[in-house]
């Protein structure tokens, strides 16, 4: 695990403070608002690069955990943030739908990370990654219209077209170059020199985008600091309540220990680069959303290593059990 990675969170919040003081000081919001979305697109092409569609084939040894995976990612966890969008943020629709975007995408990239750390099944999990991103691109319009309800006020060929953008332009540069890379360059050099090229570049486009992000509206964000504050409390909920429904779940299909910590892990880790990305080109007239997303890692990232790290003693305490 690389230092960039180790210290995400700690990254992640410099960018934003950077960002926010950059703004403040300078008369730079507009040209830092025109970075955001390159930065986000570049960023989900690594990502996408890095994906091998072949892992769907290992899914097929693990068809319990996928679909246990997919009920908590698409059907329990929609639902569950309706609620807590609906039940604490109910006096701020901008940041319902911010929260409704960061809770309904499940993760696509560093759970896969944690899932290593926490001793889990790496076939599983990358073999629900691409089922994660595909079901994401077909769902997640729907999920905006039918759960934001009034407060969502964007129609739906507005919303699809910032899928297609942000998600599926990206996605189609990523295929091209890793066919281009394996046709002209051989498996091998894409595998190393891609993969690892493009696995680099992820987090220091996130950095950039948020720092971009937050100079961009640093003023929106300074004026409604205690808004923000609001989101701390239907997120620890989530961060609580959704490794508990994983576990219960893992238990009650008697699943093998490698295969529960991926489970975990997917269930609990979100995709906030791409909510954010959506946000930016969906809501350009309400930026108080795409702030709110920026906000989630802040609290995710930590959650996640704190899992990976109890999960991974339990785990060894079972294993080393008589």
């Amino acid at each position: 695990m690389s230092t960039l990675e180790k210290f995400q969170s700690l990254f992640v919040a410099a960018a934003a403070l950077c960002g926010l003081c950059a703004g403040l000081l300078w008369p730079i919001g507009d040209a830092a608002g025109h970075l955001v979305t390159p930065a986000l697109m570049l960023m989900l092409a690594a990502v996408f690069a890095q994906v091998d569609a072949a892992h769907v084939r290992e899914a097929g040894s693990a068809r319990r955990v996928v679909l246990a995976s997919l009920v908590l990612n698409f059907v329990v966890t929609p639902l569950l943030a309706w609620g807590l969008g609906a039940g604490l943020l109910g006096e701020a629709p901008d940041l319902r739908i911010g929260l409704l975007l960061l809770l309904v995408t499940p993760c696509t990239d560093w759970y896969l990370v944690f899932t290593r750390l926490g001793r889990g099944h790496m076939g599983v999990a990358a073999a629900v990654l691409p089922i994660n991103l595909v079901l994401q691109l077909l769902l997640l319009p729907a999920y905006v219209l039918l759960l934001g309800g009034e407060a969502a006020m964007i129609d739906t060929g507005t919303l699809v077209e910032a899928v297609l953008l942000v998600l599926v332009v990206p996605l189609a540069a990523a295929v091209l170059a890793r066919w281009a890379a394996a046709r002209w360059k051989g498996t091998a050099w894409r595998d190393e020199v891609l993969v690892g090229r493009a696995s680099g570049a992820v987090l220091p486009l996130l950095y950039l985008a948020v720092a971009a992000m937050f100079a961009w509206q640093a003023r929106t964000v300074v004026g409604h600091g205690g808004a923000l504050v609001a989101l701390v409390p239907p997120l620890a909920v989530f961060f609580v309540v959704a490794p508990l429904l994983a576990v219960l779940t893992a238990r009650l299909l008697r699943l093998p220990g490698d295969q529960r910590v991926a489970l975990v892990m997917t269930t609990v880790a979100r995709n906030s680069p791409i909510a954010l990305a959506i946000a930016v080109v969906a809501f350009p007239e309400r930026p108080l959303i795409a702030v709110a997303l920026v906000a989630g890692p802040l609290l995710e990232l930590p959650v996640l290593a704190l899992l990976s790290r109890v999960v991974r003693v339990r785990e060894g305490a079972r294993d080393s059990s008589p």
